[in-house]
């Protein structure tokens, strides 16, 4: 589904997807998302490393047996919001540096090529991880 939302002179584009909770769902997501961004004429190398980070995360650290999680775009004229809905509320990501631990560093990454980044929680059991790509200087 490929809708666009016209108010006030901002079009708002979505795109959202619910997969498998496993390495093929995040590799799916980051295919996924590549092949819309690029249907949207928007640049893809930076978002699609963001997207493949988070789905990771999720089919890892936010699994839960027979869950799945989603994967959601939106896309106005100044930025790309990035966001990954998982069920597990209880796990929230936390960023490591280098060295720390074996988790944790794919949020480093997320931190250097997202403009912003954070966590909403609920409702529950779910919480969703966003990133935010500045599509304008």
């Amino acid at each position: 589904m490929n809708p666009e939302i016209t108010q006030a002179d901002v079009t708002v584009r979505q795109f959202s997807v619910q997969l498998s909770a496993t390495r093929r769902g995040a590799r799916l997501a980051r295919l996924l998302a590549t092949e819309q961004l690029r249907s949207w004429g928007l640049p893809f190398e930076t978002a699609a490393q963001v997207v493949a980070e988070l789905a990771s995360n999720a089919a890892l650290h936010g699994r839960v047996a027979g869950r799945d999680f989603r994967l959601a775009l939106a896309a106005t004229e100044r930025t790309l919001r990035i966001e990954v809905t998982d069920t597990r509320s209880d796990r929230l990501p936390v960023s490591r540096r280098p060295g720390d631990d074996e988790s944790g560093r794919g949020l480093i990454l997320v931190d250097a090529l997202a403009d912003r980044w954070g966590v909403s929680p609920g409702p529950a059991p779910r919480k969703t991880v966003w990133a935010e790509i500045d599509l304008l200087p």
